[in-house]
């Protein structure tokens, strides 16, 4: 029983810190919209941080994946005809 007492506090402490990091992150490459900037690769970094311990950033990454590739199979199919 104590040691769950104290994972507790660690696991609170980590999702914080993930959940600012990433969302910060998240920002940035938002901003990088419209400012120079790398935003296509900041904003799925952020969200790759938030989805070690949110499920709803998984889900979001994984979407951007699939866009990625869709676009990756179309720019090298427009290309070889």
């Amino acid at each position: 029983m104590k040691k769950r007492l104290h994972s507790l506090p660690y696991r609170y402490a980590r999702r914080i810190v993930i959940a600012v990091v990433g969302g910060c992150m998240v920002l940035v490459g938002i901003a990088m919209i419209v400012l120079p900037g790398p935003a296509f690769i900041v904003i799925p970094a952020g969200l790759g941080v938030l989805a070690l311990e949110f499920a709803w950033a998984r889900v979001w990454l994984r979407k951007i994946k699939n866009a990625g590739k869709q676009v990756m199979s179309s720019v090298t199919h427009t290309n070889k005809s």
